[in-house]
């Protein structure tokens, strides 16, 4: 009878597990589906981060690009500059002195300066020294033969100049 008495037993055991398994299997359930829900809100996040890098990214390179073309563009509008700068010593006339302000004004208003040489100490980073000639003070411009050039505060035309040495 001892043996029927644990068989009865076991059976009760086995007939109890299901009932536990079955109230076990919801919070095991609702562990996972939160996991699961955390794991694709997480993905998600990054996705969503990794966009938004990307859009960033793309509207830097695209602003850059732009920059690159505009600088190019006004490299090759320079020279025309200084050939008005150069026709108005010679020419006395004010429909040229009206193109080449208002040449001016244009450049301007798209972000190019002109650096100031002129009895300024020499900077080798804004202009090319072409000449040295004797003077008061050393390594001072004292004559701009073409004019130097900033654009978005890169030196786009380095200037040409006659430096001052002191006599000996």
């Amino acid at each position: 009878m001892d043996d029927t008495k644990q068989q009865k037993q076991t059976d009760n055991l086995n007939a109890q597990e299901p009932e536990e398994q079955m109230a076990q299997e919801p919070e095991k359930m609702e562990d996972e589906e939160t996991n699961a829900a955390e794991e694709y809100k997480s993905k998600y996040l990054r996705a969503l981060a990794d966009y938004q890098n990307l859009e960033r990214r793309v509207r830097d390179e695209r602003s850059e690009m732009i920059k690159i073309a505009q600088a190019r563009v006004i490299e090759q509008l320079l020279p025309v500059l200084d050939t008005l700068h150069q026709a108005e010593v010679f020419v006395k006339d004010a429909g040229l002195k009206m193109v080449k302000d208002q040449f001016i004004q244009k450049l301007q208003e798209l972000g190019v300066k002109e650096v100031e040489l002129l009895n300024k100490e020499f900077d080798p980073h804004t202009a090319e020294a072409v000449e040295v000639v004797e003077g008061d003070k050393d390594n001072t411009v004292v004559e701009v033969l073409r004019r130097a050039y900033e654009f978005n505060g890169k030196v786009i035309q380095v200037g040409q100049v006659k430096v001052s040495k002191k006599k000996l």
